[in-house]
């Protein structure tokens, strides 16, 4: 066979110039998505018996779109003109394989989805939106209500984000001063109270609900939250009753004050209890409710996290006071969760924090109000941050202003291609291929055969990054496919070489040159 350098190919075949690094250089990789409709979104979704389901689908196209589920269960209902399927699941655990399908004027598509019905949620990571890094405790219903409208017009939910969550400020400050949030922590049978700023949590749940999308909100186990609103230490099981029925799906489980409850040196036991605590009262809830633990990778708990009922745990302290170095913070984090591939998968993931791109707030003026501010990653940074995420199976929450997204974001978040790596139904994170000063490989096994490939080059100059199919582990020759770009770009038949922007990434996908994809 004739070897050809796969550099060579690229500049040949497709005129394709070398990328190098540039500050200004905001260039949309993501093509636009087809005017025909397709469907996009995890191939698996979990759920318990017996509870109340609710799942949009997502789909790209012009609308109006038309959808229909072969193999529905019985028990759940799919609304043809939204794409929106409610109902219960069925009582008896099992796995129910549906074919999704959707059609406009323009085309039609097919996706298989396997609901399974049982005990494990959060098959793939879970993808959404949180308040935290755009209006810390500033945040309002009218935010929330906001955000799951932008969700939709922006077309976000369309490639399967899904959850709208509101982090700390929705509770009540007993010891501020301000009358939005300053009152009775708790009513007269101890349920715990929303401040004025949040009129209605079940209300505001309703309407994230009506749109096909999933609520979610944070609290913590000691007295207080991160902001010094009322924790559920005490009542954590009247805490979890209430969220069920005001109809919450996720709860975000901040360590925060319970230091103070906890002994001064706490024991892997100390550091587990509370959330043991909770994530069994939550799997006695009749909701399904994804449970994120947030304590900062204390004591190890991605070794525990699952056993405690976590669906995803966070591996590291807040990005976002994470300083950068000689990169950019969010390298910090993610190298270190990098390290942990082990121990994620189905159910249970490791969590780098949240995607802190487009416009954000500064996490060191978190207790007083400001506007977010333009990021100040550089492009090629963004798409590696984007491409670390998805690479390592993590959840993908978006923390930016949702009322301020531009197409360069939008690209970012809404490439198809990058999406399924990160919901991959089988459900590995990628493992570490090569890591030193300058270079990470990242490789990331999928459910098809497969292969999922980063190239980050993490030097300050733009550089030409080789691996060898010995490196990858790989026997054959393989195609090769751009993600970001989406486009089939050659064949590497025993080594592949890339020229990388200074912080950039060359994301592909490798599949076996004989298979048809």
């Amino acid at each position: 066979m004739n070897r050809i350098p796969l550099m060579a190919l690229l500049l040949s075949v497709l005129s394709v110039p070398q990328i190098l690094a540039s500050e200004s250089n905001r260039e949309i990789l993501t093509p636009k998505p087809p005017a025909a409709a397709k469907v996009n979104g995890p191939t698996v979704y979990g759920a318990r018996p017996g509870h109340e389901f609710l799942y949009r689908i997502p789909c790209t196209g012009e609308r109006p779109v038309r959808f229909t589920a072969q193999g529905l269960p019985v028990t759940l209902h799919l609304d043809p003109a939204t794409g929106i399927i409610t109902g219960r699941t069925p009582d008896k655990p099992g796995s129910y394989a549906v074919t999704l399908q959707a059609s406009n004027a323009k085309g039609k598509s097919s996706r298989l989805f396997r609901i399974v019905v049982g005990d494990t949620l959060a098959l793939t990571p879970p993808m959404g939106w949180n308040s935290w890094y755009s209006y810390y405790v500033q945040v309002t219903d009218k935010v929330l209500r906001q955000a799951a409208d932008n969700m939709i017009s922006s077309g976000m939910a369309d490639f399967g984000y899904q959850y709208v969550n509101v982090d700390a400020g929705w509770q009540v400050n007993t010891t501020g001063k301000d009358p939005e949030v300053n009152g009775e922590a708790r009513d007269a049978q101890e349920n715990i109270n929303s401040n004025r700023r949040f009129p209605g949590m079940q209300a505001m749940a309703a309407y994230i609900h009506a749109k096909g999308l999933k609520a979610g909100l944070y609290t913590s186990p000691g007295p207080v939250d991160c902001g010094d609103f009322t924790g559920a230490y005490q009542h954590e099981a009247a805490d979890a009753k209430t969220f069920s029925a005001w109809g919450f799906d996720f709860l975000k489980y901040d360590w925060c004050s319970y230091t103070n409850v906890a002994p001064a040196k706490p024991s892997l036991a100390d550091m587990r209890k509370p959330y043991d605590l909770m994530g069994g009262i939550l799997k006695k809830q009749d909701r399904d409710i994804v449970f994120n633990m947030c304590q900062y990778g204390m004591g190890d708990v991605w070794t525990w996290g699952e056993d405690a009922g976590g669906n995803a745990w966070r591996t590291t302290g807040d990005l976002g006071m994470t300083k950068d170095d000689r990169l950019p913070g969010f390298y910090t984090i993610g190298l270190a969760n990098a390290s942990l591939s082990s121990y994620a998968g189905p159910g249970h993931w490791n969590d780098p924090d949240y995607l802190l791109i487009g416009n954000v707030g500064d996490a060191f003026k978190w207790d007083r109000s400001q506007k977010p501010q333009p990021t100040s990653l550089t492009p090629e940074e963004q798409y590696s941050y984007v491409s670390m995420w998805s690479l390592m199976a993590a959840p993908l929450f978006f923390a930016g202003d949702m009322t301020a997204l531009d197409d360069f974001t939008l690209g970012l978040l809404c490439n198809s291609e990058v999406i399924d790596v990160d919901q991959d139904a089988l459900g590995w994170q990628a493992r570490v291929i090569r890591r030193n000063t300058d270079e990470l490989i990242l490789e990331k096994p999928l459910e098809d055969g497969s292969v999922a490939v980063g190239f980050f080059n993490l030097g300050d100059v733009s550089r030409k990054i080789t691996a060898s199919l010995t490196d990858l582990g790989l026997s054959e020759g393989q195609k090769v496919r751009d993600l970001w770009r989406q486009k089939e770009i050659g064949d590497m038949t025993d080594s592949f070489s890339h020229e990388v922007a200074r912080h950039g990434v060359f994301l592909v996908r490798l599949s076996p040159t004989h298979s048809a994809r």
